[in-house]
């Protein structure tokens, strides 16, 4: 990674670090939070396990299962989306850092804004673990120059340096990039 994203990432992880130091996490919180993890043996079942990420509106969500669904026609591999994991928790980031430990990659469908994962875009691009395991599927639009925002094109361009930036327009398109991650 290069140092021109660094004040960025560096504002949108202490905002998160922020976030997570305000809460605290009662005994019965932990209990809730260790039954939803128990949910996700199948991360341990199989080679591979992809935690998919993206907009959960109704038009991108379509997108968002379609790539889960195409991952996990795949043998030997596990693909889910934050909302599989069941549970009511107060701190989205810690719920995302959780799972992102667990899993082997790490996947964001990137739609024009807001593509509803920018916090976890900051997440993946600032902490090295979480970057090596990443890739972005990013939706390309013929009629919007700058359709992302100046902070996702920095984290894009980290991405697209380490050859792991998929390009679509079409759903079919999001299949054969879908085809491509490892």
């Amino acid at each position: 990674m290069s140092d021109e994203g660094a004040p960025v990432l560096e504002e949108i992880l202490t905002s998160a670090k922020e976030q997570l130091d305000e809460e605290e996490i009662s005994l019965a919180d932990n209990e809730e939070i260790l039954h939803a993890l128990s949910e996700l043996t199948p991360i341990y079942e199989n080679d591979r396990s992809y935690f998919v990420l993206g907009n959960y509106d109704r038009e991108p969500i379509r997108r968002l299962n379609l790539v889960a669904d195409r991952l996990n026609r795949r043998q030997d591999a596990y693909a889910f989306r934050m909302v599989d994991i069941r549970g009511e928790w107060d701190n989205s980031i810690q719920k995302f850092c959780l799972i992102a430990d667990m899993v082997t990659h790490l996947v964001g469908v990137a739609e024009k804004k807001p593509s509803d994962f920018l916090v976890e875009q900051g997440l993946l691009v600032g902490t090295t673990e979480y970057f090596a395991k990443s890739h972005v599927l990013k939706r390309e639009y013929e009629s919007d120059e700058y359709p992302f925002g100046w902070m996702q094109d920095g984290v894009f361009e980290l991405f697209d340096r380490e050859g792991r930036l998929y390009r679509w327009q079409t759903e079919e398109e999001l299949v054969d990039v879908t085809e491509e991650l490892p």
